[in-house]
């Protein structure tokens, strides 16, 4: 075992695992094995797992639900840090709420609603955590986290914990610091500012959103959501079905029949398959437009 494996056990940071397929921790169910998987137990096992992957040099990736996320088919090597039920919770007081970073994001949607909060309607549909949502300023129905944010606890991969407001956090549009190589770092939780609101019309809201997601998107098939970014003054997906590729496939992985700004995978999709498909809908897009669709999902790992 190496050093600082054994260093990982011998602090009780918690569940680690070897040679972990991540096909079962992704939404798209696609990926290759982790090299190590660890699932610390709370906050400070979560920090002490990034000071000793810094000391050591060792490459991380968090992952929460997997979604947005394809993971390559060799996998990723070096260790993949999963939040897990430590970081899962929300607390109210009065209109802020503060969650850890493995809540999801839909579920505090529906919790906010009934405690007659508004401003988290948007995210009805996201299906990631709280921590993914923060990352990648997730969004839909022309709001996203940062309309709503007021700050995150985050711990830098030196290990330092730190507080950022939404300054430091640099969000523009599915994007936050976090993203950028020389500030990367961990949700381990964060608090929205939300406003009171009519509780039947913010639940009626959601059920508008819900039941337009049943019909419109392929909520019974694997997927990581939307692939790509909306261009500025353009929907993805309607470009994408213009240019005559819903349900157009390569391997397993399948331009939606429902809704064009999603891929699924049909069974036995590879990430190749997928990855190929972005670049083949990226290609015709921008031979009938010139616009250039952007991906929004995040590919990490060894391909």
């Amino acid at each position: 075992m190496n050093s600082w494996m054994e260093e990982l056990e011998e602090a009780a940071v918690g569940e680690i695992q070897q040679n972990v397929p991540l096909h079962k921790h992704t939404t798209w169910r696609i990926g290759g094995p982790a090299d190590v998987l660890v699932t610390p137990t709370g906050k400070q096992e979560l920090i002490r797992t990034m000071e000793i992957l810094h000391r050591s040099g060792i490459p991380w990736t968090i992952i929460g639900k997997g979604s947005n996320m394809l993971v390559r088919d060799k996998g990723i090597r070096g260790v993949v840090i999963k939040a897990g039920e430590a970081l899962d919770y929300a607390e109210f007081d009065g209109a802020f709420v503060r969650a850890g970073a493995a809540y999801s994001i839909i579920k505090l949607t529906v919790m906010a609603g009934k405690q007659g909060l508004a401003g988290l309607e948007f995210a009805g549909g996201i299906p990631g955590t709280v921590g993914g949502a923060v990352y990648m300023n997730a969004g839909a129905h022309g709001s996203d986290v940062s309309r709503i944010f007021k700050s995150a606890e985050i711990v830098l991969e030196t290990g330092e914990l730190v507080t950022w407001g939404p300054e430091e956090m640099a969000f523009s549009y599915r994007h936050s610091r976090l993203q950028e190589p020389e500030s990367r770092g961990v949700v381990l939780e964060a608090v929205f500012s939300l406003q009171p609101g009519d509780r039947k019309e913010i639940q009626a809201e959601l059920a508008e959103h819900k039941e337009r997601r049943r019909l419109t998107q392929p909520l019974q098939q694997p997927s990581c959501g939307s692939v790509f970014r909306n261009p500025p003054g353009h929907y993805a997906a309607k470009l994408v079905e213009e240019s005559g590729l819903k349900g157009f496939s390569i391997g397993g992985a399948q331009v939606s029949t429902l809704h064009a700004n999603f891929i699924v995978n049909t069974g036995q999709a590879t990430a190749e398959d997928v990855l190929t498909l972005i670049a083949h809908i990226r290609s015709k897009v921008k031979d009938r437009t010139g616009i250039e669709l952007m991906p929004e999902v995040l590919v990490v790992g060894e391909r």
